[in-house]
């Protein structure tokens, strides 16, 4: 992290008394900040703020870093990036000495044969991957909580949000140990319930280890109608339909992958849930206000799980066929159709063929709409 890459933070001193008690930086306006310098400005605050939350100061270079740690200073690189940071020369002061620590832990799980280099590098890069995208929606949510509370423009917003971070990093790091900690005992629970009948090892190639209805759902029109909001009507759009799918998806036991610029990938561990979660999804989506037609599909069939993702040739055939969905429809292949037909939460929906669909890379598919029937 260079000078350049630190940020800036509120140099304003006084401070505004709100009705609740909370005390707010008396941070500049846009119009205000108009002939600042940058960065200039505000630095040393950040930097304090900085120091406060990595627990010291940058005070160590890479070489040095290496040293301290006891790693050579080629996987003190590879550490480095793999936490998702630029390459750095050998004379930039970066590190502290919570680096130091971060860095002697990982290179001894290496050096007792816990795990080797490769899982390492993987451990680092999920850690870093989510983390980033974890203290960007932490931050953005904050920013637009300082928005609507105050009535500030986004940049005081921002100001603000920079200001107050230092007093809420031990209540955001005890959070996330929380929810880390309740993830992961979801996911051994998931993992031997799904492992406890097939203990013979599997000696065919091609098979997908992970039996999943795979879901998607998208925003049709989203393109053109991007181009013709305000940035608060369309952030505003994107949040509703993310917020109210997330919502949605988990009450009923299922999990978000990801989403997806217009659309989220989905999946539940069995079809009537895949089924109950993709029916009571587009009813909600289309139940709320300024939201765009929406579209589905569900699959189910063999996928396997690298990096936090799911892939295989059903996540492929559901992403091709929310494509060729009518707005307001749900799709299934006929392999699907069939194999829900079986079960006894079927009797719950009718299934009717509609016309035979061209499906990029996969040829001509009969698609089967999915509807519940009414009561």
């Amino acid at each position: 992290m260079s000078e350049d890459t630190r940020g800036v933070a509120p140099g304003a001193e006084g401070v505004d008394q709100l009705p609740d008690g909370d005390l707010v930086p008396d941070v500049p306006r846009r119009d205000d900040i108009g002939e600042a310098s940058g960065g200039d400005l505000y630095s040393s605050s950040v930097r304090a703020s900085v120091e406060q939350i990595l627990g010291g100061s940058e005070r160590y270079t890479i070489v040095e870093l290496a040293q301290l740690a006891g790693v050579s200073v080629d996987f003190a690189r590879t550490f480095w990036k793999a936490m998702g940071f630029p390459n750095v020369t050998d004379d930039a002061v970066l590190f502290g000495d919570s680096d130091v620590n971060a860095l002697r832990v990982m290179g001894q799980l290496i050096t007792d044969g816990r795990i080797d280099t490769s899982t390492a590098i993987s451990l680092l890069r999920a850690q870093s991957h989510t983390t980033d995208r974890l203290v960007l929606w932490q931050t953005e949510a904050l920013a637009e909580g300082a928005t609507r509370s105050m009535s500030l423009d986004d940049v005081s917003a921002r100001l603000v949000v920079l200001d107050r971070l230092p007093g809420i990093v031990d209540v955001l790091q005890s959070q996330l140990n929380y929810s880390w900690r309740r993830q992961l005992a979801a996911l051994m629970v998931r993992t031997e319930a799904e492992v406890a009948d097939s203990r013979r090892p599997d000696l065919d190639p091609f098979r997908m280890p992970l039996q999943r209805a795979v879901g998607f759902i998208d925003m049709v029109a989203y393109t053109r109608r991007s181009t013709e909001l305000g940035s608060r009507a369309l952030a505003d759009l994107v949040q509703t339909f993310e917020y109210t799918s997330r919502d949605v998806i988990t009450t009923h036991g299922a999990r978000v992958v990801k989403t997806i610029g217009d659309a989220i990938l989905y999946v539940a561990d069995d079809l009537p849930t895949g089924a109950e979660v993709t029916v009571d999804l587009l009813g909600a989506l289309q139940a709320r206000e300024n939201m765009l037609p929406v579209r589905a599909s569900i699959v189910w069939g063999g996928v396997i799980s690298r990096n936090g993702d799911v892939f295989g040739p059903t996540v492929n055939l559901a992403s091709r066929l929310v494509d060729v969905a009518p707005a307001g429809t749900i799709l299934l292949d006929r392999s699907t159709a069939d194999t829900f037909a079986t079960l006894p939460a079927a009797a719950r929906y009718t299934m009717v063929p509609r016309a035979v669909a061209e499906l990029q890379g996969l040829g001509e598919v009969t698609p089967i709409e999915l509807r519940r029937r009414p009561g």
